[in-house]
């Protein structure tokens, strides 16, 4: 019988601990800081995740067998290091390998390094203000602007003008509206057709593929309005088949894995494209 820690507050965390309390093997669910859908199913537990030394003493007195991370930010913070150090069984990956989603313009460098697919783009520093401008006044429309690091799901903005992209670069790097994380950006050509998400479950050799999701983050009903930490997901998708699936194991997976770890930032555990 397992002792699991669930860390995390939102609504993917509720999901995993749905499932997680399924488990015939399950003794006890904590999660922290948890949301009131979780306290219907385990222990909420008020204590502050990125206190990275109150969640192992946490762990430590309650003898958990199995933690689970479930937003990024813990773990670009290097939570699972600390809890690994520990001597926790963890399910996330290390602070290096977690660049790959908490830093946008090292995840578009590596691809582009590895040849692995992906929108052209550019990236520009906070004090590459004016030349970020003069890139913009060349580049086509609509294009996307992404805030560097995690933004809440809110730092991907899609310029449909010019006026549109000033602005978005004002939010990013004049008025701060996504602090650090908007101290470097990914200005990103605009690819059209349906957007779905993979998730591969990895220990940094191989993996295996969870079913395709697609995330609805406008605020506005008829996909309108500006981007959330997302209004709604459903899985699996009706247009991603096994044909696509298979393209994303050889083209995008496989070849992520080989660059991360040839980098030295092996991945463990989840990865997302």
């Amino acid at each position: 019988m397992m002792r699991v820690a669930l860390i995390g507050s939102g609504g993917r965390e509720h999901a995993l601990a749905l499932k997680i309390a399924e488990s015939p093997g399950l003794e006890e669910l904590f999660v922290i800081p948890g949301n009131p859908g979780t306290k219907n199913i385990a222990k909420n537990i008020s204590i502050d995740s990125g206190n990275h030394q109150t969640v192992v003493d946490f762990c430590s007195e309650k003898k958990i067998d199995l933690v689970v991370i479930g937003p990024e930010k813990p773990l670009t913070e290097g939570l699972a290091d600390s809890l690994r150090s520990a001597g926790f069984v963890v399910f996330g990956p290390s602070k290096n390998a977690a660049r790959i989603e908490g830093e946008k313009s090292f995840a578009k460098q590596l691809m582009q390094k590895s040849s692995i697919p992906t929108a052209a783009f550019k990236v520009f520093l906070k004090e590459d203000y004016n030349e970020a401008i003069t890139y913009l006044h060349a580049t086509k429309y609509p294009v996307v602007i992404k805030a560097d690091g995690i933004a809440a799901g809110k730092g991907v903005i899609i310029a449909d003008t010019f006026e549109d992209a000033k602005e978005a670069l004002k939010e990013c790097f004049i008025n701060c509206s996504f602090g650090s994380a908007g101290n470097k950006v990914v200005i990103e050509e605009f690819m059209t057709g349906q957007e779905a998400s993979i998730f591969a479950i990895t220990d940094g050799t191989d993996f295996i593929l969870l079913p395709a999701a697609q995330d609805h983050k406008r605020i506005h009903d008829g996909d309108l309005g500006k981007n959330t930490g997302g209004m709604g997901a459903y899985a699996p998708t009706p247009f991603v088949g096994g044909e696509e699936l298979k393209i994303v194991s050889e083209q995008i997976i496989k070849p992520t894995l080989e660059a991360m770890k040839s980098s030295g930032f092996e991945f463990c555990i989840v990865e997302l494209c």
